[in-house]
């Protein structure tokens, strides 16, 4: 066995990319839906 492949670092690459995927697409929906959650809590807050 001359050939030793380094894949002790593969599986912490893999699940940071999976980690800064997520982060991504959650950063993308508050994007797009902050202003309508935003304007559930602004009625909420008025009917109180």
């Amino acid at each position: 066995m001359l050939f030793f492949p380094r894949e002790k670092g593969q599986g912490l690459v893999e699940y940071a990319l999976i980690l800064v995927l997520v982060a991504v697409v959650v950063i993308v929906i508050l994007a797009l839906l902050g202003p309508a959650i935003g304007g559930v809590f602004s009625n909420i807050i008025r009917q109180l």
